[in-house]
């Protein structure tokens, strides 16, 4: 007796598309290379369009270093990835900002941090008072930072002029230390060429080269960020958010979301710890300063931001905000009612729909710093700093751990999980999902 001998035969579906690339090192050479030759690109067009002389010497040694950077990734392959690593962060950082820090070349920032600093030393206040504010004739009179940003530029007060003391060096020290540790935190691997790429990026070392003073400030975010992602640590987060706000008010918003995001997946108690940690380390800095003078620190943190001070900011790039204002005191009450009316549309979105994990208050920060620096009556395209470097952190993240199906705390399943056979028992189905899971966000 004949008989046809059935054979279960599992079910193949294509894998879908992954980004296993824990290092810059297991990128593409073609994206690496494409990514540099973008870079150059992008310093090229700024040297050649830009009237700033600070601008158009950073394009010219961005431009070179990032073309040769391509050169080298496409001439020795996985070997040339580190050389091209290094000759960025050289060429686009290093060098520019040696020469124009010998050379004293800075945007007026850099000025402002640097007489906040003595004042600070001399006056124990990094604020003018409203006497001096209302006899002045220039904008760079007023300081908008917050006190911990006065502070890179202390070496300056009290050691003098040197390279070293410039506080674009701090900065710069300040954000590959603590992205460093943002990254680590949620447990990238190759930490050290992932920090490089990104300070060696257009966004971060143009920023670094002619100012550099959200810089710090981002890398800070990042950090409370990421203590709120793998294991929550909202007394830590709260510390880095913390100095953040009282770094600059443009990190205050990033706080309300994180308080959001911690109320609704860990509960009250874990909420109050974030904000009660993050206020009280605001209060014992910028307390004392308000004490000495509430009005000078309303009037050079608030009033002039906002364009409601007698000298209107240089921040005048040709955004929505800026160009409302422009058209006369009509103009600028409509800026700054949209402006309320974005931060109240984002407030209602945290109260509608909280975000519930990092990467998605991550994204409700890009999106709501986003609207503000549109609008804001004072605002520039180097504001735009601060959703791209958020967006870079949580993008490496992403690449760390091979996409989404290894991103710690997204419970998404893994992606190789899909290719299981159709017939395999449910608990062995299960079994192997783990088993792929487990592999692939402890490796």
């Amino acid at each position: 007796m004949s008989m046809l001998t059935l054979r279960q035969v599992p079910l193949r579906f294509p894998a879908p598309r992954r980004f296993d690339w824990p290092s810059p090192a297991r990128v593409p050479r073609s994206w690496l290379t494409g990514l540099f030759a973008a870079s150059a690109a992008y310093a090229l067009v700024m040297a050649l369009v830009t009237s700033n002389p600070l601008h158009r010497t950073w394009g010219i040694f961005a431009a070179c270093s990032y073309l040769l950077a391509a050169m080298v990734v496409l001439a020795f392959k996985a070997r040339g990835v580190d050389p091209a690593l290094l000759i960025s962060l050289a060429g686009a950082l290093v060098l520019p900002l040696g020469l124009m820090a010998a050379a004293r070349m800075q945007q007026p920032e850099v000025r402002v941090i640097n007489k906040s600093a003595s004042l600070l030393v001399h006056h124990g206040t990094p604020y003018l008072g409203p006497a001096a504010l209302a006899a002045a004739h220039s904008p760079n009179i007023f300081d908008p930072y917050l006190p911990v940003m006065t502070l890179f530029g202390v070496p300056r007060a009290l050691l003098g002029f040197s390279v070293l003391t410039d506080p674009r060096i701090w900065f710069g020290a300040g954000f590959v230390v603590i992205f460093a540790a943002a990254l680590a935190v949620v447990g990238a691997r190759d930490v050290a060429r992932w920090t490089v790429l990104v300070t060696a990026s257009p966004v971060i070392a143009f920023s670094l080269t002619v100012g550099g003073t959200d810089v710090p400030v981002l890398a800070f975010l990042c950090l409370g960020l990421a203590l709120l992602w793998r294991q929550p640590h909202p007394v830590l987060a709260g510390l880095a958010l913390g100095v953040a706000c009282a770094m600059k008010a443009t990190a205050w918003p990033a706080l309300l979301v994180a308080v959001v995001l911690v109320l609704v997946r860990d509960g009250r108690r874990a909420a109050w710890i974030l904000s009660g940690t993050a206020v009280t380390v605001f209060a014992a800095i910028v307390g004392p300063v308000a004490v000495l003078g509430p009005r000078a620190l309303v009037q050079n943190t608030i009033s002039f931001p906002l364009g409601l001070a007698s000298i209107k900011s240089e921040a005048v790039s040709p955004l929505p905000g800026r160009l409302l204002v422009e058209t006369g005191e009509t103009g600028h009450l409509i800026a700054v009612a949209l402006l309320a009316l974005a931060c109240l549309g984002i407030a209602l979105s945290l109260a509608i729909r909280p975000p519930r994990t990092v990467p998605a208050a991550t994204w409700r920060i890009v999106i709501g710093l986003s609207l503000m620096f549109v609008l804001a009556p004072a605002t520039r395209f180097g504001y735009f700093l601060y959703p791209a470097g958020l967006l870079a952190w949580l993008g490496i993240s992403w690449l760390a751990f091979g996409g989404p199906a290894g991103l710690p705390g997204s419970g998404a399943r893994s992606a190789n999980a899909a290719t299981q056979p159709a017939y395999q028992p449910a608990n062995q189905g299960s079994s192997a999902a783990s088993g792929t899971m487990c592999s692939t966000v402890c490796a």
